[in-house]
């Protein structure tokens, strides 16, 4: 079974920065991130729904810029998981996450960016300093509709269980 790619690679129209494609989201946080139809799937909807299929490939062939995307909120989630794995409320969740999200953070260029391989750095500071604002804008719109997908009731839903059952036989193996 193959990885899944994004759909956005087959727009052409839209700018990169550091090998990213600055994709529309539906969000309220300001950034540079052009508004998304509210309506139509954006790429933080296509990343959580993703999420599960694609966590499993160590190779990802990268089609496009916005596959590059995918990969950063694919790690960006994984993250995410590992800071929930106590099993918060869903309000401590909501502001784990959100601390998270805002924290220090590299982007494609630094020294810290763990696949700095897979992505070119971005031109001049100019572009560095967009690209900044633009994974944060991403980061803050994971974080906050992140966990609306992993809690059901305030407690922990099938998505997130999947994903403890998957850490335990692991840890077993």
């Amino acid at each position: 079974m193959p990885a899944y790619h994004s759909a956005f690679n087959e727009l052409t129209d839209l700018r990169s920065i550091g090998s990213m494609s600055l994709l529309p989201i539906k969000t309220r946080v300001r950034g540079p991130a052009p508004i998304a139809d509210p309506d139509a799937e954006d790429i933080i909807d296509e990343a959580l729904n993703l999420f599960r299929a694609n966590v499993l490939f160590r190779n990802f062939e990268i089609k496009g810029d916005a596959d590059r995307v995918l990969i950063y909120l694919i790690l960006f989630i994984t993250e995410c998981l590992g800071k929930l794995a106590r099993n918060p409320s869903l309000r401590e969740a909501e502001k784990i996450l959100g601390t998270l999200a805002l924290g220090n953070f590299a982007i494609p260029g630094d020294a810290t960016f763990p696949l700095n391989a897979l992505y070119t750095a971005p031109a001049n500071k100019m572009d560095a300093d967009l690209l900044r604002q633009y994974v944060s804008q991403l980061r803050q719109e994971m974080a906050v509709r992140l966990p609306n997908r992993i809690y059901e009731n305030d407690k922990p839903g099938k998505w997130w269980m999947c994903f403890q059952k998957r850490k335990f036989m692991n840890k077993s193996l």
